[in-house]
């Protein structure tokens, strides 16, 4: 019932830059938290970056000091700024978000995933 939709992935050279954006729609009566993940070929999906509704953020080691996550809570949108791309950062990355649907029910929904290709 909550839909995200992302955009912004593509193929970049070692040190340029990328924007992912992800915007959230459907049935949403808040978002608590809202992040983004990804997946390397052969490895598990890992934390990139999460934002919570209290502005607080979190990133993974590897992308700290490189990436950015941002929020707009009026229009449900998460923002990753990539800079100083590294060929180890190419994955698909995949927007996250939780919240409540009503008073009483929960969602976690996932985006489709967008590749993030990093050439040396």
């Amino acid at each position: 019932q909550v839909q995200l939709v992302e955009s912004g992935g593509g193929l970049v050279q070692a040190g340029e830059s990328l924007r992912l954006s992800c915007a959230a729609s459907g049935r949403i009566f808040s978002i608590n938290r809202m992040g983004w993940y990804r997946q390397a070929p052969g490895k598990q999906r890992e934390l990139v970056a999460v934002t919570t509704s209290g502005g607080s953020t979190n990133y993974a080691d590897s992308v700290r000091g490189r990436f950015t996550i941002s929020r707009d809570n009026a229009k449900n949108t998460v923002i990753l700024q990539m800079n100083s791309l590294k060929p180890e950062d190419t994955a698909v990355y995949y927007c996250n978000a939780d919240g409540r649907i009503d008073i009483l029910r929960r969602f976690d929904s996932w985006g489709q995933g967008t590749q993030v290709t990093v050439s040396s």
